[in-house]
Parts: C-alpha cells; sequence; structure tokens
C-alpha cells in the first residue's frame, strides 16, 4: 500500500508517495526529495543536526515520520535564503564563526530560526545556550552560534519575525 503525502516544502507545494508509513520526515526529505541539508547524526532526537521548522515550529525531523506531515509547512535549510541572498541567521553565522566542520551548522541555523521566531531568543546568552540546547556541536563553535543567535536577533528586531524564515 502506497501512502500519499501532500505537504510545502521550501514553499513549493508536493506530493510524495512511500510505501512504508515508519519513514521518518529526515527520510523523506533526503532520501525522496533530495534534500539534504537536514543531517542524520544520532537518528534519537538527541543531537539536532536534523532540525526543520514544520509550520514554524523547531522539530528533530528524524523523530517525526512522513505521514504526519500531510498538510504542513516544512521548511529546511536549503529553503531560508532567498533572492539570492541569505538569510540573516546565515550572515551572522558566518560573521561570528559559528560554524567549524559545518556537520550541526544547518541544525543550529532551522533551531536558531526558530528560536527567534518563537521570541525566546531575547539578549541573554545564557537564555539563548538553554534554549539551543537540543542541538549539539562536537567542534564547540557555542560561542560564535550564541553571539550570531544574538546579531541575527537584533538585526531581525525590526522586521516581522513570522516572515524572517
Amino acid at each position: 500500500m502506497a501512502y500519499s503525502i501532500n505537504f510545502t516544502v521550501n514553499g513549493e507545494r508536493r506530493l510524495v508517495e512511500i510505501e512504508d508509513p515508519r519513514v521518518t520526515l529526515l527520510d523523506l526529505l533526503r532520501n525522496h526529495l533530495h534534500l539534504t541539508g537536514a543531517k542524520k547524526g544520532c537518528d534519537r532526537g538527541q543531537c539536532g543536526a536534523c532540525t526543520v521548522l514544520v509550520n514554524g515550529r523547531r522539530i528533530n525531523s528524524c523523530l517525526a515520520l512522513g505521514v504526519a506531515m500531510d498538510n504542513t509547512e516544512v521548511l529546511t535549510i536549503e529553503g531560508v535564503a532567498g533572492d539570492g541572498r541569505l538569510h540573516p541567521v546565515q550572515e551572522a553565522f558566518i560573521a561570528n564563526d559559528g560554524l567549524q566542520c559545518g556537520f550541526c551548522t544547518p541544525g543550529q541555523i532551522m533551531s536558531a530560526i526558530g528560536l527567534i521566531n518563537e521570541g525566546q531568543a531575547g539578549d541573554d546568552p545564557e537564555r539563548i545556550r538553554e534554549c539551543m540546547s537540543g542541538n549539539l556541536c562536537r567542534c564547540g563553535a557555542y560561542l560564535g552560534i550564541t553571539q550570531a543567535i544574538q546579531e541575527a536577533q537584533n538585526s531581525l528586531s525590526g522586521t516581522d519575525r513570522r516572515s524572517a524564515a
């Protein structure tokens, strides 16, 4: 039996047929839609490398079933830049050296965008670190990541955060 998933991915309406209802959103994105920005790290929801936004909320895509995505809006790292420009969070990560090996960076950026859109970032570095604790970086770029989130939050403070993603 085939399962149809009709959802929006990075602003584009998609209809995907899968055979196995146990396919995760992460595998659906990577293997069926060839969107490889979300990384398969721990595959247990502990590292955050697979973070994407679903209906504007941060989720670990390795823990969500693809069939549950019917009629949702999914935003991946591939969909955050637009009009030939990087998203302000991406720019801030580069400016603040918030990346090293780059493996965790897509999930970190997606989580940061979600955090800012949720209005939880604030200016307190400790609060940002707490809210980002579900995203692990083995290289230890946490200082740059925290500074990048603060910078991006400040640059986006004059815009509607819902449209910032």
